[in-house]
């Protein structure tokens, strides 16, 4: 019940006052949305925890980039320590498809140089 009068605040603000301020989130998903998925996936006081640190960190000399929501909670995170829930610096940000390996010498093969 509580989760989805959370969601639905969320939405009325994506739908009406981040039109208006116009977007300038620096990450994706946007700071709503992750708030949303996070408490939607953790429920409304560590989703909302983690919401609230990934705003504090969208800021001129905050992070940028991708950043997802993590799949599980933090092993030292407590519900009277509600700041271990978060993450207040760096990004959750996927692997990069385009990284590369290092080719050794010997896998170059005869008359190849690395």
């Amino acid at each position: 019940m509580v989760r989805r009068a959370a969601h639905w605040a969320i939405r009325a603000y994506q739908l009406t006052l981040s039109g208006l301020i116009g977007r300038q989130c620096r990450h994706w998903p946007s700071c709503s949305a992750y708030t949303d998925q996070a408490i939607a996936q953790h429920g409304l006081w560590p989703g909302g925890w983690m919401g609230f640190a990934r705003i504090c960190r969208c800021g001129p000399f905050g992070t940028h980039g991708i950043d997802l929501v993590p799949d599980r909670l933090p092993a030292d995170a407590a519900w009277y320590r509600p700041w271990a829930y978060a993450r207040w610096r760096g990004v959750e940000a996927p692997p990069s498809p385009f990284e590369c390996e290092a080719v050794r010498s010997e896998d170059a093969g005869p008359g190849r140089s690395a």
